[in-house]
């Protein structure tokens, strides 16, 4: 009996050490959220050391304006929550105020757009063809949602 209690104790004690070897392991790479998808860039498109390095920069350059663009989407929802808020409570519609809103949304909606082009763009300028068509592939669920065809 003592021999089953030993085995099976080992077993566990076994199992509990290779499944916290594997997750310790395969952790996803630790700091800011672009060191992590720059090493996994880096890993899946087997980029160079220089590759990542002027990608990093190309993404910091153009991090401040992509993160006003999200703040003025956010804005933007919640101020549309508001609009429909009133209308729930009111049964009105301003269609010249929601008119206004509409062509201020499509405004961003393209800016949105043609930043997130130009960032596409200029990485996979970076990359050589074998690993741009594996950049397009990743990217290829997001680039028909928000019709962002590969450049060029």
């Amino acid at each position: 009996m003592k021999h089953v209690f030993l085995v099976l104790v080992l077993g566990l004690v076994s199992g509990v050490g290779a499944h916290l070897a594997w997750f310790r392991a395969n952790q996803p790479a630790g700091g800011d959220p672009l060191a992590r998808q720059l090493s996994w860039m880096k890993s899946e498109l087997k980029l160079t050391d220089a590759q990542v390095e002027r990608i990093r920069s190309i993404h910091q350059a153009s991090s401040p304006r992509l993160l006003a663009l999200a703040a003025q989407v956010a804005s933007m929802r919640e101020e549309y929550a508001a609009f429909e808020r009133e209308r729930v409570a009111s049964d009105r519609v301003d269609f010249i105020e929601f008119a206004r809103f509409v062509e201020r949304r499509r405004a961003i909606d393209s800016e949105c757009l043609a930043s997130t082009r130009r960032l596409v763009s200029a990485t996979s300028e970076l990359m050589t063809p074998l690993q741009r068509a594996s950049y397009f592939r990743l990217l290829e669920p997001s680039l028909k949602v928000h019709d962002l065809s590969p450049p060029g």
